[in-house]
Order: structure tokens, then sequence, then C-alpha cells
């Protein structure tokens, strides 16, 4: 009868120390966070559970799976879409090839719009467009804070919109999703007039960064990302759109690249909109444009 060799055993210690090595090699910016993160995700073990389990081995069918989400990262795919999920603030979204991921600078956008809204005593009922929403994740995440709020969520792609829906219903948020090139579509428009805030994170790099971003990026939709030859097309053209149609007082809360956001606040003064102030994202960088219309 023929020797069946016997399958070699993996405890979490090592796993982990051979994932990480493995993706440093590839260039991956926290490979020991990673690491981590793909191992929670075969087991469900937190970081600390796998630190106290450091010794316990692997079952044959975690490893293998792990080792399949492994090499799918060292082959640079981005770590939200290896997962399938990506969190935003206090919520867990869906994400998936097609759809732009949520970054974490955009946590602190729904930050800023939630303080501008206290500040103004938003009420019951009041209409918040996110446009451009894509996993839905501002939406949402509006939604969830202030559930008084009428959330709009236009945006152009049908897959995002598919994505958004998804998200939404597995977190019991209601939300109005509707396809829109920003603010194109009638019904889009008629909300944008009403709206109280008018929040948006465009498409917002140069055409030159496809030669310079790095694989994760690449990985993402170009539409999502790129905006013609300076990175402004699509966020002035959802300025031009807001000052057609937005009520006197609304607020207008943009995520841009950071090389623009003087270049757009100081646009926005010249059109007119009121009490235009930038603001920095975690890294200390310019990164947000506020103002009222």
């Amino acid at each position: 009868m023929p020797h069946t060799p016997r399958r070699r055993e993996t405890s979490v210690g090592a796993a982990l120390s051979h994932a990480a090595a493995r993706l440093r090699e590839a260039g991956v910016h926290s490979p020991e966070v990673d690491a981590a993160l793909l191992l929670e995700a075969v087991t469900g073990w937190q970081r600390t559970e796998q630190l106290v389990r450091r010794d316990q081995v692997l079952t044959p069918e975690q490893s293998d799976r792990f080792r399949d989400l492994l090499a799918r990262r060292v082959g640079r795919e981005p770590l939200q879409h290896v997962l399938g999920e990506a969190t935003f603030l206090d919520l867990r979204l869906e994400v998936g090839p097609g759809v732009l991921v949520p970054r974490p600078e955009t946590e602190r956008l729904v930050e800023l719009v939630l303080a501008e809204l206290n500040a103004v005593e938003a009420r019951v009922g009041d209409v918040v467009l996110d446009v451009g929403t894509g996993t839905g994740a501002i939406a949402l995440a509006l939604k969830s804070a202030r559930p008084g709020l009428e959330v709009w969520a236009p945006d152009v792609s049908p897959a995002a919109l598919s994505l958004a829906r998804v998200n939404a219903e597995r977190l019991g948020l209601s939300i109005e999703l509707r396809r829109s090139d920003l603010l194109g579509d009638p019904g889009v428009a008629a909300a944008a007039a009403t709206a109280v805030a008018i929040v948006s994170n465009p498409p917002y790099l140069p055409d030159a960064d496809r030669r310079s971003v790095e694989p994760e990026v690449s990985a993402e939709p170009e539409d999502a990302l790129y905006a013609g030859a300076d990175g402004l097309l699509v966020a002035r053209r959802l300025v031009r759109q807001t000052l057609d149609v937005a009520r006197p007082g609304a607020l207008v809360a943009l995520e841009l690249d950071p090389r623009n956001v003087g270049i757009m606040a100081g646009e926005m003064e010249g059109a007119g909109f009121s009490v235009v102030r930038v603001e920095l994202d975690l890294a200390g960088r310019e990164r947000f444009v506020l103002a009222r219309r």
C-alpha cells in the first residue's frame, strides 16, 4: 500500500511570521497587520486571540484558505478585495472589484459634515446628498449617526449602486439610491435644491498619476480615481451644478487631492461661495474644502 506523506502542520505563530515575510518582500506597507487580518478572515480570531493561540496548529482547511488569501495579497490585490469587506468608521461594508474601496481619510469628511450639521441644529427630515456614493460609505455613515436625515446617494455606476444597496440592506439603513451623473438626474437635482448639505469624494487624481500609483490603486476602477489633467474635472462640474441648484446656506463639502485643495477653495470663493475653509486629514495634509452656497 503506497505511503501517503504526512501533511506538515503549521502553528498560528509560524503562519503569521511566514505571511508577514512574504508580504514584506512583495512591498506591502503593513505586512504584520495584513497577515493578522488575513488570518482573522480564516479563523475568526482577532489579533489579541492570535497572540494567545500562537502555538495552536491550524487545521488543514484553515491552512489552505490562508495560503490562498495570502497569495492574492502578495500579488498586490487590495486587502479589502481579498477580505471582501472594509471597515468605515463603525460600519462593515461589502466591497469588490469595480467599486472604489472607502479610504480612512474619508472618515474625517463624515466627521466634519456631522459637526457642521450639529452647529446649525439639523432637523428630522433634512436632506443630505452623498454624490458619487460608491459603496455607500459616506451616506450610510451619515444615516447611522443621524437617523432622522433623508440621505440621497446618487452614483453613475450601476455596480456601485448595487453594492451600496447590499450594504444598506445589511446594515438596516434606509438611503435613497439613484443612478445619476453627479446632479444630472432630475430627481437628484430636486433633492439637491432642498438639501442642507451636499457631500462628495469625487475622482480627483490627475491623469498623469496613472503611471506612478501603487498596484493596489491600479486595481481600482479608473473612472472613480482620475479626473482629467489636473484632477479637478469632476469636482468643477459638481461645483457648477451646485451653484445652479443648491439653496442659499447649503453646505458643500468635498474631499480632494491635497495638491488641489487650495486651488478649489480659491475657485469656490471666486464663484460666490461663502465661509470657505480648508481642513486637514489625519496626516496633516490639506484634504477637504467646506463652503456654503
